[in-house]
């Protein structure tokens, strides 16, 4: 019995370690770029959302890790969402108030936070995120999709 139990703890922790170098690429998000290419200035390496699924009337985070081959001084961020095909939402944002600026030539972060409204329908929703810089039309765009839970706080805080 003991030998059975030794071979199965044997197998079991490689296993494990296995798994616990997976689980940040099974929580990172799918994206693809809108050129099918990747042919910009800013390349991107990953999409987190966090919580996800998003819940109604709570904050939630969107980081997208990202490296760029020349230095960005300033810029906007336009967000579109569609639900059902539909744009339902877009906001624009300075790119500097969504990562910190200047952008040095290497890897950045830029997160945007938002709390949905408790009354946001819960389903399939797809993000569009374009960064253009000065005198850069299109620095990137991507587009990933995200779900909405069915939870609900009661906010109706749109925007933090």
């Amino acid at each position: 019995m003991d030998t059975v139990a030794s071979q199965f703890k044997l197998l079991l922790l490689p296993l494990l370690a296995i798994s616990l170098f997976f689980l940040p690429f099974l929580q990172a998000t799918d994206f693809s770029y809108c050129d099918n290419e990747g042919n910009y200035v800013v390349k991107v390496d990953g999409v987190d959302i966090s919580p996800n699924p998003v819940v109604r009337g709570q904050p939630a985070t969107f980081k997208i890790s990202a490296s760029t081959g020349q230095a960005i001084s300033g810029g906007k961020a336009v967000i579109d969402v569609f639900f059902f095909g539909l744009r339902i939402h877009q906001e624009t944002h300075q790119l500097c108030e969504e990562t910190s600026c200047p952008i040095s030539v290497g890897n950045f972060v830029l997160a945007h936070k938002q709390v949905l409204p408790g009354f946001t329908p819960p389903g399939s929703y797809k993000l569009k995120l374009t960064l253009s810089g000065e005198g850069t039309p299109e620095l990137t765009c991507i587009t990933f999709n995200f779900k909405i839970g069915f939870g609900a706080s009661g906010s109706l805080i749109s925007d933090s």
